[in-house]
């Protein structure tokens, strides 16, 4: 049945709106906007005229979630990782891979490309390769044993096997053939990003002039700022049009750095991500993450192993969007931007989510004043409540 959400503010595509009237068709679809001004539509009206509503937001690199792991590569795992992203404020996701093996990655493009449109809960847009073609100083979690140069025949057989959802690829630009890969890649419309990486500023820039458009979790695992050698985190500040992805849990990168990259880049350039692990929304303990065995607490997953570096999240995307309000980095409509428009944008599956628009999926989330989640609705049903 068709009805009309009354709220306090509306985060829509080009504006943001006070009160007013959203129109949910009786197919699940967005509908049209109505101002106070226009007059009230008649049907059924749902109140939140003390909440925000905003689009349903969009983790483009998650690894894991209520202790399942990408890696395992079981749809019932895939399924409840979907269920449980609802609980986060996220309606669509890119599955993300850590390095492994070619046999081991083809097998999760299968499952992920034979379940197209299966999963129940959040959305699955596609997957999102994290390496392999990866360099070792800044690894990370990532296992080196894997590390290869890029390969595009290599891609094209995991992109036949995953029918096509393969919409992101994260390779080391100081890799042989990185700049060949990346040109004719990015000419597929897969997005390739830039991560992971030593490079140095001029070998960045040599991929993002052969079309990479993203910069994986900037500031980590990348060749820091010098104001001689401006390296991969200079290079993700200062190319046109490239969109940086952040991790904002406060551990991963300090918040004025996060400020600085904000206010660089602009919101509509800056894609909040999680990089969560299978610990999310799981208690503190010992887990483990691709191969590797982590500890978490604090707020945070760390290698057992010396020198026990970061290794992944357990942030939640909708916590990301609220630190950075809270941070005072970012107003609430950019803070929005950032956690559902810019990651669809970037990883080109903005035709689908991201965006309160007319004829969309109703995917949507309800927020408090203080941007913490309400109410996480799917295709105009009301799916999990705080």
């Amino acid at each position: 049945m068709t009805y009309y959400i009354h709220a306090k503010k509306f985060f829509l595509q080009n504006t943001t709106e006070n009160g007013g009237y959203l129109e949910v068709t009786d197919e699940g679809k967005f509908g049209d906007y109505f101002t106070e001004e226009d007059d009230k539509p008649t049907g059924k009206i749902v109140d939140y005229s003390d909440k925000f509503i905003a689009p349903g937001l969009v983790d483009t690199h998650i690894h894991g979630l209520v202790g399942d792991d990408v890696m395992n590569n079981s749809w019932k795992e895939f399924n409840e990782m979907s269920e449980g992203l609802l609980k986060a404020g996220v309606t669509s996701w890119l599955p993300t891979t850590l390095t492994a093996s070619h046999e081991q990655l083809d097998e999760i493009c299968k499952t992920i490309g034979d379940n197209q449109g299966k999963s129940t809960g959040a959305k699955i847009q596609g997957i999102h390769f994290e390496g392999p073609f990866y360099t070792e100083k800044h690894k990370g979690a990532q296992n080196p044993k894997y590390f290869r140069d890029p390969s595009i025949s290599e891609f094209t057989e995991w992109q036949k096997s995953a029918k096509g959802m393969i919409k992101k690829i994260s390779i080391a630009p100081e890799r042989s053939g990185s700049v060949e890969f990346t040109k004719a890649v990015s000419q597929t419309g897969v997005t390739v990003a830039l991560g992971h990486s030593d490079a140095t500023f001029e070998q960045a820039k040599a991929c993002v002039e052969a079309g990479a458009t993203s910069f994986t979790h900037t500031y980590n695992g990348m060749s820091g700022l010098n104001h001689r050698a401006p390296g991969m985190v200079g290079a993700a500040m200062s190319m046109n049009y490239v969109d940086d992805e952040l991790i904002c849990d406060g551990h991963h990168v300090n918040p004025y750095a996060a400020r600085t990259l904000v206010d660089k880049k602009t919101p509509e350039h800056v894609a909040l991500i999680t990089d969560c692990m299978s610990a999310g929304l799981m208690p503190d303990g010992d887990y483990v993450l691709g191969e590797f065995p982590v500890t978490v607490g604090d707020g945070q997953v760390r290698l057992q192993q010396e020198p026990h570096s970061l290794a992944g999240s357990i942030l939640l995307l909708k916590d990301a969007i609220k630190n950075v309000v809270d941070w005072n980095i970012a107003t609430d409509e950019e803070s929005v931007t950032m956690g559902s428009h810019v990651p669809a944008k970037s990883c080109h599956i903005d035709d689908k989510c991201g965006a309160i628009l007319p004829g969309r999926d109703a995917d949507f989330i309800v927020l408090n004043d203080d941007m913490s989640l309400e109410e996480t609705y799917l295709d105009g049903e009301s799916r999990y409540q705080a």
